[in-house]
C-alpha cells in the first residue's frame, strides 16, 4: 500500500529545532496544503546509556543518562521523505537519531 502522506517525528535539543525546521521546509517537508513551516514541538525527557564503541553527543558510556529534548513532528508528502531524512541526518548532533517515519492513514477514510 502507497501512503501520500506521513509524520516523521524526531527527537533533538531545541537548540536544533530551527535549523531543521528551516532545511526541512526547503526541501518542501513541512507543507500541508497552503501553508510552509508546519511543525508540532513537545517537550520531553529521555533515557538512554551509551555502549561500548558509541560517540555519544551527551553522557558517558555504560552510565544511564537523563536529559531533555523536544519532539520535533511534522507532515510530509511521501515523495519528500528521502530527502527530509537526509536534512535530518546532516544536521542532528546525536550519533544515532531517532526519527519515526509514520503512514498517515486519512486518505483512507475520505
Amino acid at each position: 500500500m502507497e501512503f501520500k502522506e506521513v509524520k516523521i517525528e524526531i527527537y533533538v535539543p531545541e537548540e536544533y529545532i530551527t535549523e531543521l525546521r528551516n532545511e526541512l521546509n526547503n526541501v518542501n517537508a513541512c507543507k500541508v496544503g497552503y501553508y510552509d513551516n508546519v511543525i508540532s514541538i513537545t517537550d520531553v525527557r529521555g533515557y538512554w546509556r551509551p555502549l561500548k564503541d558509541a560517540t555519544p553527543f551527551q553522557g558517558e558510556i555504560g552510565e544511564i543518562c537523563e536529559g531533555r529534548e523536544c519532539k520535533m513532528e511534522l507532515r510530509c508528502r511521501s515523495q519528500y521523505v528521502k530527502k527530509a531524512l537526509e536534512v535530518i541526518r546532516k544536521i542532528h548532533p546525536y550519533e544515532e537519531p531517532l526519527i519515526n517515519v509514520i503512514p498517515i492513514l486519512n486518505e483512507l477514510f475520505e
